[in-house]
């Protein structure tokens, strides 16, 4: 994994199967962006069998193929489609047409799993929900920020646990490097990436509502701005929300895209979550300042201790193992399909809503 290149964040766990070799087969289809290897590869670390890679672009697939070798190169999309023994799809399209491939999945009686944003409109929302309804099928999203990070994982079961107390804030902080020369033309005009505060901001939005419990929230302040990308008028290089939960917790994020080329992590990634017994910190992908090259720091202090974790190979992603005995089982673990929606509205509402700065 390049830990300087966000685009391609593609962490590698340690391989727990919950199912047997074949029992669980998955397919990759529409290659757009680089999280389809994280996402392949939290499958396959939980026993999933990558039968099917598709995409037209012959690159990406070759690509593909150096990461995952053996996997077969459907001659369409409806090849995999008509496959019986794939149950789950997995993809990463331009963003505006994750909801339409979602829909053809879903048709197809599988279920299906894509990168984040899930959609872009209320309109797309609308569409997959009446799918989701009708087929019985999941529409599942990868936040890769919480559920393929360590740290935010550990914290998770920090609250579960109470060492907080109730939750009653998170801040969170998501900086990302741009690398502009790297990313695909589509990346750049809003109506294919939805805007800062639906495209990443879904990131920090899913993580509120799972931290402190909130069912739905309010936006009550959005912003958005270009403030140093006039070449890319459609870009929005920075983002704010101030959010209002359900359950009288209160939220906060910012975004953009200034990291500094001397960092050596594509972003200094971090969260704050208070409690009313307590409060974490969370240093996602670097400890700035140490290069001992560690991740994953976890700062932890309530009334009895005053800890610091670094938790690196000690946590695991529980997610996608969830995800699979989910899809075979019916059930939700990995992550209830309600919180999945809401956090793609509410990440829609807030760019809606977003008043422009510059």
């Amino acid at each position: 994994m390049n830990k300087a290149d966000g685009m391609n964040y593609a962490p590698k766990g340690i391989p727990s199967s919950v199912v047997d070799k074949g029992e669980f087969t998955i397919a990759a289809v529409a290659l757009d962006h680089g999280h389809i290897y994280g996402m392949c590869n939290g499958l396959t670390e939980a026993g999933a069998t990558l039968k099917w890679v598709y995409d037209p672009d012959k690159e990406k697939v070759k690509n593909f193929l150096n990461a995952f070798p053996g996997t077969r190169v459907a001659s369409s999309e409806e090849e995999i489609l008509n496959d019986p023994e794939v149950k789950l799809v997995c993809s990463a399209a331009v963003t505006s047409k994750r909801c339409e491939l979602g829909l053809r999945v879903m048709e197809a009686g599988k279920d299906y799993f894509t990168d984040k944003a899930p959609l872009t409109t209320l309109e797309q929302l609308e569409a997959a929900k009446d799918m989701v309804k009708k087929t019985g099928k999941k529409y599942m999203v990868y936040y890769s920020e919480r559920i393929h990070v360590e740290a935010a994982v550990f914290a998770g079961q920090l609250i579960e646990e109470g060492a907080i107390g109730r939750v009653i804030q998170v801040i969170g902080m998501g900086p990302h490097r741009l690398n502009a020369a790297s990313r695909p033309d589509w990346f750049f005009i809003k109506e294919f990436y939805g805007g800062i505060l639906c495209d990443i901001g879904s990131h920090q939005i899913e993580q509120f509502l799972f931290y402190t419990g909130a069912k739905d929230a309010s936006i009550v302040k959005s912003q958005v701005g270009n403030y140093n990308n006039p070449q890319y008028p459609e870009l929005e290089d920075f983002g704010d929300v101030l959010l209002a939960g359900d359950n009288g917790a209160s939220g906060y994020f910012r975004l953009d895209w200034f990291t500094p080329d001397g960092l050596s992590s594509w972003g200094d990634g971090r969260t704050f979550i208070l409690g009313t017994e307590g409060y974490i910190e969370l240093r996602k992908y670097l400890n700035v300042g140490m290069k001992d090259g560690t991740s994953n720091h976890v700062f932890l202090v309530n009334n009895q201790v005053e800890e610091h974790y670094e938790v690196t190979g000690k946590v695991g992603y529980p997610y996608f193992g969830q995800l699979i005995l989910d899809c075979i089982n019916r059930t939700e673990n990995a992550m209830t399909q309600e919180h999945a929606f809401k956090a793609a509205e509410l990440s829609v509402k807030a760019q809606m809503q977003a008043s422009r700065l510059v």
